[in-house]
């Protein structure tokens, strides 16, 4: 007999009633738990959570170096540590930790506090770019008083090796580890590369071997090599500071210049600052007054003003002029540098004295028009745009706003401004056969961060004046150097022919904005050797409060720094060869050509004595500047 056959459908039933009861007991169960997570346990479950997480860390790039013409370091990235703190372990010794590292790095205690105490995280940076011997002495310190949860990661320091070494140019890093001035912040892009990152799990304030990990590797940063030559670099700066203390001015530049290239091979500036410890110093002394600074060119200038004069066959060396004791300009009188009757000079003898009426006499051939067109062929009124930020342009004014007067004043370098890069590379043109060559602080080609193209690659030259005409007012420089003749016969070199100008220029300043108050700029510019120029040197030396002169003050440091410069490169001696050219004229032909006394201010025993009439027009107009 057959059994009866079992209900599929009962059980089924029975299946989905114990399924439902199941289901029902366990979200209970899950209801219970999070009752006692969300209320009862909620902060102790808090804390774990902070323990627990992702972290991501900075992995920094190096910093890329900044270079001198031979590669050697003038700025480079060296072993530094960043100091980071765990909060969930360093909260309970806050207090002592923070006291600690507040003491050895000199940081806010109660900055430390707050990031050594704070919720919700297992990271917190505390001190970045620390070098490594203090940083590790600190995290010992640390673990021997038993204060855990501090920690060191790399961190690359700028250090600059030598000191305040070119350090107007260079600029500095921040304590934040931005650029603050010079090529650090021109040049930021291509020498700070970019960072990378690195991100992973931690658990109980440790890493989680096996947990997310990810990193982005850092890019290090490119190097810039620069055309400055180190060691004429600090010689220059050395010197030119001791010339500046000595007459006790505000300020000084030099700049030191490959003739033919127009590479920098010095750019001094004084005062200066030490970029390690830059946060010490005024932020005045930060960028390079070199390019700064605007000031008026004084009698250097005559050098453009005569080469402009030769090129455009409107005088020669040798022509002559009738030089009075004052020129009556509509309101004004022009007056020279040292008391005197009517005097016959030649063009050579007017640049060799550094007469201001002889000058005024001869620019009167052009008309402003004329005359403003040279000096923007010598690269006046414009910026040279060597990479370095804050540069001026200086103030050429346009020639539709020169008077007669100040067509005489700018002829011998007054109512204009320049930089000292500007007036060097003026000056070198002429050193260079005529042709005007950009200056380059810069090897190679390379963009500033504001798109700017610089550097040796990129450098373009035009023609200011013929070679001709350079050849001839480079003879008229020799007389300036030469005994018995000229003004500077102290800036000579044995053994070389050397061409200079000395320069005394009043400035405009005070309230009245007039030449009353302003106080001179005393300055120096030539080229050696003379008949084949291979270096040019500039220097200018701002407000001197005890005296000075270009012949006596800014003179002497052209000499020192163009002699260390040719020894240096072992330029060869030329030989020193009389000039031939004739400084003054007579009635008797025979006395043509004959090279007059060399004129002092009346009780002057020397050129270098002869410093208070440097400062004004002899005549106490406001229309004059010294040799």
């Amino acid at each position: 007999m057959s059994q009866p056959r079992r209900s599929l459908r009962g059980t089924s039933h029975v299946r989905l009633r114990i399924g439902l009861i199941a289901i029902t007991m366990l979200l209970s169960l899950f209801g219970a738990r999070l009752f006692q997570i969300q209320g009862i346990d909620a902060r102790s479950y808090t804390s774990r959570a902070e323990a627990a997480g992702a972290i991501t860390i900075d992995l920094p790039a190096k910093r890329g170096r900044i270079l001198d013409r031979d590669g050697q370091p003038l700025a480079e990235s060296v072993a530094g540590l960043m100091l980071v703190a765990d909060p969930a372990t360093t909260r309970p010794h806050a207090e002592a930790i923070a006291k600690v590292m507040a003491e050895r790095l000199d940081l806010d205690y109660f900055d430390l506090l707050t990031k050594l105490t704070k919720q919700g995280t297992n990271f917190v940076y505390l001190a970045r770019r620390v070098p490594s011997t203090l940083a590790t002495s600190v995290i010992e310190e640390l673990r021997t008083r038993e204060l855990p949860g501090v920690d060191t990661r790399s961190d690359p320091l700028r250090h600059y090796p030598d000191g305040d070494v070119a350090a107007n140019l260079l600029g500095f890093i921040n304590d934040a580890g931005e650029p603050g001035a010079g090529l650090e912040l021109a040049f930021d892009r291509l020498l700070a590369g970019k960072d990378g990152k690195e991100t992973y799990e931690v658990g109980g304030g440790n890493r989680i071997p096996l947990g997310e990990n990810s990193t982005v590797e850092p890019v290090d940063g490119q190097d810039l090599r620069l055309t400055i030559d180190r060691d004429v670099q600090w010689f220059s700066q050395r010197v030119l500071c001791s010339a500046v203390q000595q007459v006790q001015a505000e300020s000084g530049s030099a700049v030191v210049m490959d003739t033919r290239t127009g590479e920098l091979i010095a750019l001094a500036d004084c005062p200066t600052f030490n970029p390690n410890r830059a946060t010490e110093s005024p932020e005045e002394l930060l960028g390079s007054r070199a390019v700064s600074d605007v000031y008026e060119p004084g009698s250097v200038e005559k050098v453009l003003t005569f080469a402009s004069l030769l090129d455009a066959n409107k005088v020669t060396p040798s022509t002559r002029y009738t030089v009075p004791g004052e020129l009556p300009v509509l309101d004004r009188v022009i007056g020279d540098w040292f008391d005197h009757g009517t005097l016959q000079l030649t063009s050579a003898g007017i640049l060799a004295q550094s007469s201001n009426i002889g000058t005024t006499l001869a620019a009167s051939q052009f008309s402003a028009t004329q005359l403003h067109d040279y000096l923007t062929r010598f690269g006046l009124g414009e910026r040279t745009d060597i990479g370095l930020p804050g540069e001026s342009r200086g103030l050429l004014p346009g020639a539709s706003d020169w008077s007669t007067l100040s067509r005489a004043q700018i002829s011998f370098g007054q109512g204009l401004s320049v930089n000292a890069v500007q007036m060097a590379a003026a000056v070198n043109a002429v050193g260079n056969a005529g042709e005007l060559v950009e200056p380059s602080l810069v090897e190679g080609e390379e963009r500033t961060d504001d798109g700017l193209e610089v550097g040796t690659a990129t450098a373009t030259k035009r023609r200011a004046v013929s070679a001709k005409a350079a050849a001839e007012v480079s003879q008229m420089m020799e007389l300036v150097t030469t005994p018995d003749v000229g003004t500077a016969p102290g800036a000579g070199i044995e053994g070389y022919r050397v061409a200079g100008k000395t320069g005394t220029a009043q400035q405009a300043g005070g309230d009245c904005s007039c030449y009353a108050d302003g106080g001179v700029a005393v300055s120096f510019g030539g080229f050696a050797p003379a008949d084949d120029a291979r270096f040019t040197v500039y220097v200018v030396v701002n407000k001197p409060a005890a005296g000075g002169s270009g012949a006596g003050t800014a003179g002497p440091v052209f000499r020192k720094i163009l002699s260390y410069v040719l020894q240096k490169y072992a330029v060869a001696p030329t030989g020193t060869a009389p000039s031939t050219l004739p400084t003054t004229w007579a009635d008797d032909p025979s006395s043509v050509g004959q090279p007059s006394a060399r004129m002092v201010r009346p009780g002057a025993t020397s050129e270098a004595d002869d410093t208070a009439a440097d400062t004004g027009s002899g005549t106490g107009s406001d229309t004059g500047s010294g040799r």
